[in-house]
């Protein structure tokens, strides 16, 4: 498709991006497991949600061991998912209804099915494209260092010939090594390949775990430079990247977990990456003050380098919105998962709806999650059918992110819940998933998607103003945006005095009889 004619607006910096989880969003060929074919049959639907740009999970050949974090080949589609004719299709399609594509690639590892990793453990060349070392202790039984992985327990795993080799995730995933050309090459050919097929950016998983100190040091809390994440050496990778992606008017979003601001900043530099994910938000806790304060600290840390903020409720790694809302403790963290955690899903849905306007009322670029709009819950999969690795790594101990994963409900009364037609969908959904339904929602005024749909029609006229807070009493978030828009959220106990406005634009769910607005309620106003 080859490099555009000429560059367009900076559509990014303000976009609404939707997140597909392909192996969850639809089933097109019936087989149990979303794929292309689905999403494509789908589109319409995104359309009129009014999306700007779909971001796809990993869809390209996978053992699966993580969901497809684990790629084997980037230029093939994972049989399960289509082809990749049909990914090429797929875009096109979707750039005729104005929504681009945002791929996923993940640097930092690869598949032990991939070519590369299978050819060094037949002891060919390429070892030397992945962190292999001897072990310690007299017989070399003792993992080189202490490093733990992401998913809990050793990063090492040792081989039949006595090597050990470094994974930051699952055994499946071994760690590429960033000091080799080969590696850096690879991988702005795979940027190259996706450009050429019409993406209009790439998402970068674990963007800050790339580069490790070549002495593979024990680990030291509060040593500085950390051993793995965010260092300096990274800055030239993404340098490079950054001109390829400035030959395609591309974008790229980075997965940068970090939380001092000014080296969180760095990432975004105008010769780096466009953006970066905000996490401190999608974490923070149900409470005013503390929203706040993530708001104004992200905005602070985008300002210097003049790139825009990113704002996310949840993700494919995250417990959906209205369950974490409804629970006591209604912040993320990944510690903190358990099974059989209290909830409550009518206060957990109110809050997600009073959230949803917040968000979209906040100045940047807005993920969606699928689902998020069908105000799904947190869904409790058996045991027997988990298959996240993090909660094999745990002992059993953490339910996993399979709860955020399962299957989208389409058509009531259709088998499945209209995902597909004849298999058992790859995660089982919950008897009472045929209530989200698309089809229920549809028509309904009500519905959380009429909300997303209205919302996300309306956000431009919000207009592309900077946020100014407004004197608000305690627990309640006021903010205009521009001269016009005015949003409020009202997450104290009591009702909330509407400030003076002309128009009530949108509200997220009905107001007091005497005009004021009530708790866990957001609207938005045109004063």
């Amino acid at each position: 498709m080859g490099q555009p004619t000429h560059a367009p607006k900076e559509w990014w910096r303000s976009a609404v991006i939707y997140q597909v989880y392909v192996r969850s969003f639809a089933d097109g060929d019936g087989d149990g497991t979303g794929d292309l074919a689905g999403v494509r049959a789908r589109l319409p639907y995104l359309a009129e949600l009014g999306v700007d740009a779909l971001w796809f999970s990993p869809w390209y050949l996978s053992p699966m061991k993580d969901g497809g974090y684990d790629v084997a080949d980037y230029r093939a589609i994972d049989p399960a998912f289509g082809t990749l004719a049909e990914a090429e299709k797929l875009i096109a399609e979707a750039r005729e209804l104005g929504i681009r594509v945002i791929v996923d690639v993940v640097p930092n590892h690869v598949s032990d099915q991939h070519a590369w990793f299978r050819a060094a453990l037949a002891g060919g060349p390429g070892r030397e494209l992945f962190h292999f070392r001897r072990g310690r202790g007299p017989q070399g039984e003792l993992p080189p260092n202490d490093w733990q992985s992401q998913f809990g327990g050793p990063a090492w795993s040792r081989l039949d010939d006595g090597d050990w080799y470094l994974h930051l995730f699952a055994p499946e995933q071994p760690d590429l090594n960033w000091d080799h050309p080969a590696v850096r090459q690879e991988h702005e050919d795979i940027l190259r390949f996706w450009f050429e097929r019409g993406v209009a950016g790439v998402r970068i998983d674990s963007a800050a775990l790339l580069v490790k100190d070549p002495r593979l040091p024990y680990f030291v809390e509060g040593r500085d430079p950390h051993p793995y994440v965010d260092r300096d050496e990274l800055h030239a990778v993404y340098r490079s990247w950054r001109a390829i992606a400035d030959e395609y008017d591309g974008i790229f979003v980075g997965e940068v977990w970090l939380p001092d601001t000014e080296r969180f900043a760095r990432y975004l530099r105008p010769d780096e990456l466009h953006t970066a994910f905000n996490f401190s938000f999608m974490t923070c806790p149900w409470d005013a003050r503390r929203l706040r304060r993530s708001i104004d600290e992200t905005l602070a840390e985008h300002a210097p380098v003049g790139a825009p903020a990113t704002w996310v409720l949840c993700n494919h790694d995250v417990t959906r919105t209205v369950t974490r809302y409804g629970r006591t403790d209604t912040g993320f963290d990944f510690a903190t998962k358990a099974f059989g955690t209290p909830t409550d899903l009518t206060l957990g849905t109110r809050r997600a709806r009073a959230a949803a306007l917040l968000s979209l009322a906040l100045p940047g670029a807005v993920y969606v999650y699928q689902g998020e709009e069908l105000g799904l819950p947190e869904a409790e999969v058996p045991v027997d059918r988990i298959q996240d690795p993090m909660h094999f790594r745990s002992g059993g101990v953490d339910p996993g992110r399979d709860g955020c994963r399962v299957p989208l409900p389409w058509t009531a009364a259709a088998p499945y819940a209209g995902f597909g037609s004849r298999e058992t969908p790859w995660l089982p959904q919950p008897v009472d998933w045929t209530s989200y339904a698309v089809d229920r929602q549809q028509d309904d005024p009500s519905s959380m998607l009429a909300l997303y749909r209205e919302a996300i029609r309306l956000r431009p006229a919000l207009g592309d103003g900077p946020l100014a807070w407004l004197p608000a009493p305690g627990g309640v978030l006021a903010f205009t945006r521009g001269a016009t828009a005015l949003c409020v959220v009202n997450l104290a106990d009591a009702p909330a005095e509407l400030p003076a406005h002309t128009e009530l634009l949108l509200a997220s769910g009905p107001l007091h009889t005497d005009g004021s607005l009530p708790r866990d309620t957001a609207v938005w106003l045109r004063v």
